[in-house]
């Protein structure tokens, strides 16, 4: 496990028990927003990513740190997030569930040095199921080691999030999938998504949207656990990188075929 894992899992379970599950289904009308078009930010990520913040650097004054809904009021604090010690942010991921009253939903955090990610913590607030991954010692569900093992289906179950991808290629995916893959639907959280791969209850997902807090966490517990995240093409999943599009499976192999069977 990650030498600072105790600290970071007390504060995110902190914030948790005093922010976000206290305000879930108690939102008012004026306490949600959309940023943009189905996404959506609310009084609890504002106030969880506060906490956050504050926690963090007091854990370790000389890092810096990216959240979500700092870099929405500020485009510019994500710059530079490969470089230094930057803890990495997700307040509330999946807040459209959240604001709609349903699970799932996590609060996530990386920490990444000189922009390798070097620990991942993806907390689910209503079960306390926590994930996390240390850079090179493997990953751990509640404190228990895991390995990524796929679903043993005979076609890959798959999560395939279409509705963001340029039209024509959503149409060719759309076309590639009867009869080569299983779909599975989206839980439209990533912090629920990537346990999913390594416990056995999908083989493959894919995502275009590509934000750091989304990712970072989930991409070092899933590669921990013997899975694999890469962009369409195969080259790696890295911080810093203004890129879209990213391709998880539980397997190097579940990748290859995935892929073969996605974009040919």
């Amino acid at each position: 496990m990650h030498p600072l894992n105790a600290q970071v899992d007390a504060l995110m379970r902190a914030v948790s028990a005093e922010v976000v599950m206290p305000m879930f289904r108690s939102l008012a009308a004026d306490q949600i927003e959309e940023k943009a078009e189905d996404d959506y930010v609310t009084a609890a990520d504002k106030l969880s990513e506060k906490r956050l913040t504050e926690g963090l650097l007091a854990i370790d004054p000389s890092t810096r740190v990216v959240g979500e809904e700092a870099v929405a009021a500020d485009p510019t604090v994500v710059a530079g997030i490969e470089k230094g010690a930057v803890w990495i942010v997700d307040p509330i991921d999946g807040t459209g569930n959240y604001a709609a009253g349903r699970p799932p939903f996590a609060i996530m955090v990386a920490l990444a040095v000189e922009g390798t990610i070097e620990g991942g913590w993806i907390l689910d607030p209503i079960t306390g199921r926590m994930v996390h991954a240390a850079l090179g010692a493997g990953a751990f569900v509640d404190g228990e080691r895991v390995h990524a093992r796929g679903t043993g289906a005979a076609l890959p179950v798959a999560a395939i999030t279409t509705r963001f991808l340029p039209a024509g290629m959503r149409e060719r995916i759309i076309e590639r999938l009867p009869g080569r893959i299983t779909e599975a639907a989206p839980p439209l959280c990533a912090g629920e998504q990537y346990p999913r791969l390594v416990l056995g209850e999908n083989d493959v997902a894919m995502f275009w949207r590509a934000q750091p807090w989304d990712h970072a966490p989930g991409a070092l517990f899933l590669t921990e656990a013997g899975g694999r995240l890469a962009r369409f093409d195969g080259s790696p999943y890295r911080l810093g990188e203004d890129r879209t599009g990213l391709l998880a499976a539980a397997s190097p192999d579940l990748w290859d075929r995935a892929a073969a069977i996605l974009f040919g």
